[in-house]
């Protein structure tokens, strides 16, 4: 709790790699007065637990000169050209001094004193960071990039290697500026959101309408949104229709008709009417902000193969400054060696041994998909989620609210007490009035549309019976609302074969069958049936062209009901009358059976379920804290189309994290070999590990493109 309380959150502008992001957090952690520190490189954020001021953090970056703001600060350090940047500017005018040195080593000679000044030049402008960062790891014994770029730099000039030294140097920088770039691409996706919102709403308050800033808006407020305006804030209608385009958070191409007592967010448009909305929430508690905050997180949770490479790193990149003293020193000293020859070489080795591009292959993806998920109204809460969703065999569906549309009616009303329909109606609609089932809105809406009062109903003791039913005393009676296999273990005969047929003839059309009835007999049925959603039998049908093994629909509904739906949609399993810890049985055998299995349900019901699967996905999770907070995927729509995109994403994710390990590993592998008879020089080796960087780069922005 303490550690929560002292918790404080930056931006970060100025990273340029990885390993510049894990040196500035281990400074940071470092500090005194700060316990801990956590970088979030995707997001380009700091998490600092302790005291520790803006002026300390920036001198612990002050490497790469690093500027720091509190997350929720309001002005934004103004972006600055890509080719403004000083490290840039820097390696331009290495460029012309190494290009100079050329000119000047022809006309003069390469070991002539101009040539070797430009040449030295040319490193110290282009290197200078680089330097003072390496020979500062160098000390503390810290083996990174920097720290192999430096000594292979060093010792080229030491053996007279003055124009490689000064080619290696300004590759490396290019290389580093590419990384750089690559990362605010991916990164953009996210901030493009920051911006969708206005920083300004027309707010009424004691009869008078002014323009305030969203961080002045009080929950309560009145705002007036006009037509073609967007929405600062989220909030409810209270006056107007219109058509709201919800894109930015849903990922909808159509917009969403809007009235009375609907709810609207931050950032969505408002096409045709004038709306007052009430506002509900604060800035920085609006779905919009959460989904900014929740992406950010899932951008610093390392997926598997991330961890893996990270970890490989730190143990590859000191085996490859050991191999490279031992390849310089050992050949010269006990197989008679030419000194310089095999110091060049291990120098190569040096250079070829930077792991760059085996560094910078998953984060790039990473970032990338979860930013590109975000842009179409998908939620992935990490790397990890991304990576098992691309992995995924079967996918469990709960039926209400995700393969139906969620919103039953009431088909058929049969009293089996003549006369007494209206009377039996109510006092259903009176006991379900208590109850949070989704069936008992139908029966509400149904006796709504009757013109039934419910106010002459005295409903006591009302009880919930999981699974089953509901229980209360109407007007002094006892009586019961559950399924039919409900009375037929609380009626102490059997039910007569009259109403087991007819029972069973409505469940046979798909419909949904309920009784009233008290202890000793069933007073009425009540029918309702779940509209089915139009795009659920092309989503299943998506699923298993993508390879989906196994498509199974999880239900609390008889099994006829669900059969029937089932089949209409193509699903490959159907399992019914299910109790809540039947459904969280059923996903533990799945996962025994098949291994990598998804839940996806409203994020609500069935959280045991959904916690038990390798990955629990939400629908609808705009507006739901629940489904935002709890489930590792959330479709922001309530759109199962997302769901295909999704696994095509992940899956696609997936494939280019695998071809971006096994190629920067492939390249070093050919450019090593290449070392041991002397082929590959020193500018060849950086703008080896360059290219490679570039190419895995490019591949993981692919990610991008991916569309629905």
């Amino acid at each position: 709790m303490e550690q929560t309380q002292d918790k404080k959150v930056y931006r970060v502008q100025g990273f340029t790699c990885a390993n510049c992001a894990a040196q500035f957090e281990k400074n940071v952690c470092n500090l005194s007065g700060v316990k801990d520190a956590k970088v979030n490189f995707g997001a380009s954020k700091i998490t600092v637990y302790g005291d520790a001021s803006i002026d300390e953090l920036e001198k612990a970056g002050s490497f790469e000169n690093l500027k720091i703001t509190p997350e929720n600060q309001i002005e934004q350090i103004e972006k600055e050209p890509f080719w403004k940047r000083r490290e840039n500017i820097q390696v331009l005018i290495s460029l012309i001094l190494l290009i100079g040195a050329w000119l000047v080593g022809n006309s003069y000679g390469e070991k002539s004193i101009p040539t070797i000044l430009l040449y030295a030049s040319s490193i110290l402008i282009g290197g200078y960071r680089l330097f003072i960062n390496g020979l500062k790891n160098l000390i503390r014994l810290q083996f990174q990039m920097n720290t192999l770029m430096t000594i292979a730099i060093l010792g080229a000039a030491a053996i007279g290697e003055w124009g490689e030294g000064a080619t290696v140097v300004i590759l490396f920088a290019v290389s580093e500026a590419l990384e750089t770039f690559s990362m605010d691409k991916a990164r953009q996706s996210i901030r493009s959101l920051m911006d969708i919102a206005p920083k300004q709403a027309l707010i009424r308050r004691n009869g008078k309408e002014k323009l305030i800033f969203v961080e002045e808006i009080q929950v309560g407020d009145i705002m007036i949104v006009k037509p073609g305006q967007k929405i600062a804030i989220d909030g409810i209608v209270v006056k107007g229709t219109s058509s709201i385009n919800q894109a930015a958070i849903t990922g909808e191409s159509l917009a969403v008709a809007k009235t009375m007592n609907d709810e609207v967010f931050a950032g969505t448009l408002n096409e045709e009417g004038l709306l007052e909305v009430k506002v509900t929430k604060r800035i920085e508690d609006t779905t919009i902000s959460k989904i900014i905050h929740l992406v950010e997180e899932a951008q610093a949770e390392r997926a598997p193969s991330q961890a893996f490479v990270d970890r490989f790193a730190k143990v590859y990149t000191p085996a490859i400054l050991i191999a490279g003293l031992l390849l310089a020193v050992v050949p010269p000293l006990f197989f008679n060696g030419d000194w310089y020859d095999w110091i060049y070489r291990g120098l190569a080795l040096l250079v070829v041994g930077c792991p760059c591009a085996l560094v910078i292959s998953t984060p790039v993806s990473i970032v990338t998909a979860i930013g590109n998920a975000a842009r179409n109204g998908v939620l992935i809460k990490g790397g990890i989620y991304l990576e098992e969703a691309g992995r995924l065999e079967a996918i469990a569906f709960d039926k209400t609210g995700t393969l139906t549309k969620g919103v039953p009616e009431v088909t058929d009303f049969i009293s089996l007490a003549q006369g007494k329909d209206i009377e039996l109606m109510g006092i259903s609609a009176a006991i379900e009035k208590n109850s949070q089932h989704p069936l008992a809105s139908a029966i509400l809406r149904k006796a709504e549309e009757e013109g039934i009062e419910l106010n002459q109903y005295q409903v006591e003791d009302f009880t919930s019976l999981t699974g089953k039913g509901v229980q209360a005393k109407v007007n002094g009676t006892l009586y019961y609302v559950g399924s039919p296999a409900f009375f037929e273990e609380l009626l102490p005969k059997e039910m007569t074969p009259e109403l087991y047929y007819q029972s069973k003839s409505l469940q046979l059309q798909g419909k949904t069958v309920m009784a009233l009835g008290t202890e000793s007999e069933i007073l009425a049925l009540i029918a309702v049936a779940d509209e089915v959603r139009e795009s659920s039998r092309e989503v299943i049908q998506k699923l298993h062209e993508l390879g989906i093994k196994k498509t199974v629909m999880l239900t609390g509904d008889n099994a006829s009901t669900a059969k029937t739906i089932g089949q209409q949609l193509g699903v490959a399993e159907i399992h019914a009358d299910l109790l809540p810890q039947d459904k969280l049985e059923y996903m533990k055998k799945l996962r025994n059976e098949i291994g990598t299995v998804a839940m996806i349900g409203d994020g609500m019901n069935d959280a045991p379920a959904l916690a038990t699967a390798t990955v629990g996905i939400a629908m609808g999770g705009a507006g739901t804290d629940t489904a935002l907070e709890t489930a590792d995927i959330a479709l922001m729509a309530d759109d199962l189309r997302k769901l295909p995109f999704t696994v095509k994403l992940s899956r696609k994710a997936l494939q280019i994290i695998k071809q971006n390990i096994i190629f920067s590993v492939v390249i070093k592998v050919i450019a090593l070999l290449l070392i041991i008879p002397g082929w590959l020089t020193l500018w060849m080796a950086i703008f080896a590990d360059m290219g490679a960087t570039l190419i895995v780069t490019l591949n993981g922005l692919r990610l991008l493109r991916v569309k629905e």
